[in-house]
């Protein structure tokens, strides 16, 4: 069965709570030029300066590289071929990254709005449309000052990848509904054991309540121990079949690929 993409305009049916799912992840007072935030690395994925998908930043060493689920950024393809659209129909559009979103309508953007230079995503992706395949890493250009997103987001608070995860962990998921469900666009997480997913058992899942629309890329984090212990990035929330279920494609040699091609933008 192919898990239903959570992009910006696929709905996902209503379903029973799950485990450990908390919206409304809050904001505290401000300190010096940057919120304190307990998900500061994670953000709204925006098109044409809407909210499109979830990503966030994972450490490198130049600071400059923001995960994403490859449905967010390229079209599936299929036999052999790239596809024409993008998950929902609807062109792709100009992509830039808001880390530690939050507010009502436009919302605020605390850390900034920082401009998509280059995506890298797998060619099982772009021509296969290999639900395994479904990440992707992206290039974000500095700001204004020459500073990287990591260093805006803290330094110590991105996590690194993993390349070589298996499939049970405990891990905390991050992700940011859409705005038709949740108005003040809050980030909601859940910390919770993932599996294989039974329809797909090369896929990973998880059963949280609440991962809605538009928290397609949201990053799975295994070891995470709170500020200054950010944990390992094992994947990013590709699909489900309801709010309550997600599945995401476990990160692999090939995955290390984009990224390090990212890296090096």
């Amino acid at each position: 069965m192919s898990p239903v993409v959570k992009g910006r305009a696929v709905i996902g049916a209503l379903a029973a709570a799950g485990i450990a799912a908390v919206f409304g992840v809050a904001f505290v007072e401000a300190t010096g030029d940057r919120a304190v935030h307990p998900f500061p690395t994670v953000g709204v994925l925006m098109a044409n300066g809407e909210h499109w998908c979830t990503a966030s930043v994972v450490d490198s060493p130049k600071g400059n590289v923001v995960a994403t689920a490859a449905h967010c950024v390229a079209p599936a393809g299929e036999d052999g071929q790239p596809g024409d659209a993008a998950h929902d129909g609807l062109a792709i559009g100009e992509l830039a990254f808001a880390p530690a979103f939050s507010g009502e309508g436009s919302g605020t953007r605390p850390l900034g709005l920082w401009k998509v230079r280059s995506i890298h995503v797998d060619d099982r992706w772009t021509k296969w449309g290999d639900e395994t395949a479904d990440f992707a890493f992206l290039t974000v250009e500095p700001d204004g000052d020459g500073r990287s997103v990591q260093d805006r987001v803290g330094r110590d608070e991105a996590p690194k990848p993993d390349w070589t995860s298996g499939y049970e962990r405990e891990v905390t998921v991050v992700g940011y509904p859409e705005p038709d469900r949740n108005p003040q666009n809050k980030p909601v997480s859940c910390t919770t054991q993932t599996r294989h997913d039974e329809d797909d058992p090369a896929m990973l899942y998880i059963s949280c309540s609440g991962f809605w629309t538009g928290t397609s890329g949201s990053p799975w984090i295994a070891d995470r121990g709170g500020p200054g212990r950010p944990g390992r990035l094992i994947g990013v929330l590709s699909g489900g079949d309801t709010d309550v279920d997600s599945t995401a494609a476990l990160y692999d040699e090939r995955a290390k690929a984009l990224y390090d091609q990212a890296a090096r933008g």
